[in-house]
This record gives structure tokens, C-alpha cells and sequence, in this order.
């Protein structure tokens, strides 16, 4: 009789291991705000200031999922709470090999980012609202979207034909409109090394 073993020890590691391998605490920073509020350029220098510090991270960013990912998805609300829920899914496996992941995701709805919440667990997770009142990010307007919204081109535009709700229990709140991305960026560096980075 022949004893096959393939069952034995065929645990996967845990979280705790890998964690303390690469010496972090994997967490989400979601970052949630209208386009132009800043969501991109913060989350670029925040993954720059993490690895000058060998923190490693992974970047998930709303334009680039869309065109990969989620490129099957509309931009109707339930394709935005598709794409928010996969999102969500991925970010939780990176988060459980200890990785940082920083969303930049407008995520406008507070249904929206209480799903992401739920499924990368209230404790792995840290909502960042990028705040900036609207007229300012229009005026900034990086990709012209504000200007092809007006126009019509554009349906379902957050902030121009569709809601944004701003959170009102975010972990951290950076008013873009008042610091430079730097000063931001800093704020929310200081405010997250201390979750993620083991003795």
C-alpha cells in the first residue's frame, strides 16, 4: 500500500511570517477625492518616500486599473462599485504578504468605500480624503476631463453630472487646496509610518 504524503504540511505561510521577513505591516492607504484633488501625484510621493525608506509598496491607480483590469467595466454606479470591489480584492492579497498598497481611486460614494473598507478588514484599512473644493480642481483640470464633461462628452463626471460624498470619519484629511503636494505628501507620510513599519 502505498502512503502518499502530498496532504502533509501543505499549510500555506501565514501573514505574521511574511510580515516579519520584510519587517512591515501591510495596510491600504485609500486615497479618495475628485479628479484633480491630488490623489495621483500624493500617492507617487508617498510610494517614493516609502521605498527611500525600504518599505515596499504597490500602487493601484483608478486610470491605470481602468485601462487593464477593469477595462470591461462602465461608469455607471455599478460599474464604479465593480471596479471598487475587485480593487478591494487584489489590494487584500498584497495587504496579507505584508505589502503597502497605496489606491488612488475617486471612489465617490460612502457605500463605495465602506465595501473596500469591509473587504480589506476596518483595521488594514486607511482612508485619505484628498480634499479640494471643485472649482479649484477644475481650474487645475490636469487631463481636460472638466472640460469635456461641461461639454457633454464626458457622462457620469463625478462632481460635474454625478455625486461625490465626501467622508466624514476619514483617518486623515489633506486640504490640497491650502498645502503644496510636498507639505501633503509629508503630512501623510508622518501619519502612516508609524502602522506600518515593525520595530
Amino acid at each position: 500500500m502505498s502512503n502518499n504524503n502530498f496532504s502533509d504540511n501543505s499549510e500555506y505561510l501565514s501573514r505574521e511570517q511574511k510580515e516579519a521577513l520584510i519587517k512591515q505591516k501591510g495596510r491600504v492607504i485609500w486615497l479618495t477625492g475628485l479628479s484633480g484633488s491630488g490623489k495621483t501625484t500624493i500617492a507617487s510621493y508617498l510610494e517614493k518616500s516609502l521605498h527611500n525608506k525600504n518599505i515596499i509598496t504597490k500602487v493601484f491607480d483608478g486610470d491605470i486599473i481602468r485601462k487593464g483590469l477593469n477595462k470591461d467595466l462602465s461608469f455607471s454606479n455599478e460599474g464604479r462599485m465593480e471596479n471598487i470591489r475587485r480593487i478591494a480584492e487584489v489590494s487584500k492579497q498584497f495587504v496579507e504578504c505584508g505589502i503597502i498598497v497605496i489606491c488612488a481611486f475617486i471612489s465617490p460614494t460612502k457605500e463605495m468605500r465602506k465595501i473596500a473598507a469591509d473587504i480589506i478588514g476596518k483595521d488594514d484599512f486607511v482612508e485619505v480624503f484628498v480634499n479640494c473644493p471643485i472649482n479649484v480642481c477644475e481650474e487645475r483640470d490636469p487631463k481636460g476631463l472638466y472640460k469635456k464633461a461641461r461639454k457633454g462628452e464626458i457622462p457620469n463626471f463625478t462632481g460635474i453630472d454625478a455625486p461625490y460624498e465626501c467622508p466624514e470619519n476619514s483617518d486623515i484629511t489633506l486640504n490640497t487646496n491650502e498645502t503644496t503636494i510636498e507639505e501633503a505628501g509629508k503630512i501623510l507620510l508622518n501619519y502612516v509610518l508609524p502602522k506600518i513599519k515593525s520595530a
